[in-house]
Parts: C-alpha cells; structure tokens; sequence
C-alpha cells in the first residue's frame, strides 16, 4: 500500500499503530456518538452500526476535506450479550470472569467514508481463554490495562498470555482487522 493519509475516527493508539503498518499516517478526529446497543440488536450488527455511524459522524464535520475517513468498532460478545468496555473495576471483574474459560466472539467492523458514501466490513475472530484464576484478575484489573477495551482485555497486552487460541484475525481482536481494513483504502 502506498504512503497515504486519512482522517481516523477513533483516539485508539492500537488503531493508529495498525494503520502504520499499511503505510498509512492518520490525523485523529474522535466521533463522539451514543455507543448503547440496541434492543434485540445483534452483536455483529451493532459493531457495523457504529462504525457506519463514528464515520459518518466526522464526516458531517470534516467530509468537505477530501480526505479518507476510517472508523471502526470492537466488541466482545458471548452468545448475543455484548460486551463493550467495563465502566468501572467490578464490571470489568464480571466480564472477564464470564470469558474466562470460555469461547467467544470479538467482532469488529470497519467503515470508510469517502466522497459521500461509506463501506463497511466485518471480521468475526473466535477466541478460547483458559481458566484465569481470581487473584490473577484482580491483578489484571488494578493494573488499569482492560478499562479501555472491549470485554475488558487486551490481547495484545499481559491477558494476551491467556488466550489458548484465536480462529481469525490477532489485529481484528486488537481493534483493526488489517486484511479488511486494506481492503476497504485499496477499494477507493
């Protein structure tokens, strides 16, 4: 891919750090949009929702530039319960204690706006975490690393030594799969 520059609808450095490896600089514009899902909202819907809807919402401020516009969303899901980013130390407790031991989905979509029109892809990634005892999440969670992330992990931080396998992409579970995100830039 060749040296370019887009507008990234997110304050995520894992997303900045993963354009850079396609070669592509980004200009940091957050959306801020109303993240609640909605009712009888499917999780891999919800994450195309909001993608569509973070790039739309930079757009409407900064569309007139001529610039690329990438958003892009993650969630945790477990069956169809979506689990976002914990808003304090005892949700994060909760979700990471449901992951633990489990198999789940971490969905994430990626829309770009350009010239009026905005494409979305999706990447659906299984991941298997072992059995993670207590103490070692109250460890994790003093620490700080998972209140920013969706399901309240990080794969690509210290409960990434708790992942036994993942069926899909590693940079779609840190929050920008690569392959579709190439795909969409090479796309305009």
């Amino acid at each position: 891919m060749h040296q370019q520059k887009i507008i990234l609808a997110s304050r995520s450095p894992r997303r900045v750090e993963l354009l850079a490896q396609l070669g592509v600089q980004c200009e940091i514009v957050p959306a801020d949009i109303d993240e609640s899902s909605l009712p009888g909202e499917d999780p891999a819907q919800y994450v195309l929702r909001l993608a569509q809807e973070k790039a739309l919402a930079v757009a409407a401020v900064h569309g007139q530039r001529g610039l690329s516009i990438l958003a892009a969303d993650t969630t945790v899901a477990l069956g169809q319960d979506i689990l976002g980013k914990p808003a304090d130390a005892g949700e994060a407790m909760a979700m990471l204690s449901r992951l633990s031991g489990s198999l789940h989905v971490v969905h994430t979509a990626v829309a770009v706006y350009q010239a009026g029109q905005v494409r979305c892809l999706l990447n659906t990634t299984e991941v298997e975490m072992m059995q993670v005892p207590q103490v070692v999440l109250q460890d994790y969670i003093a620490s700080g690393e998972p209140m920013d992330k969706a399901g309240a992990y990080g794969i690509q931080g210290r409960a990434g030594a708790w992942i036994k396998r993942i069926d899909g992409s590693y940079s779609g579970v840190m929050g920008l799969p690569l392959h579709e995100t190439a795909q969409l830039l090479h796309a305009w």
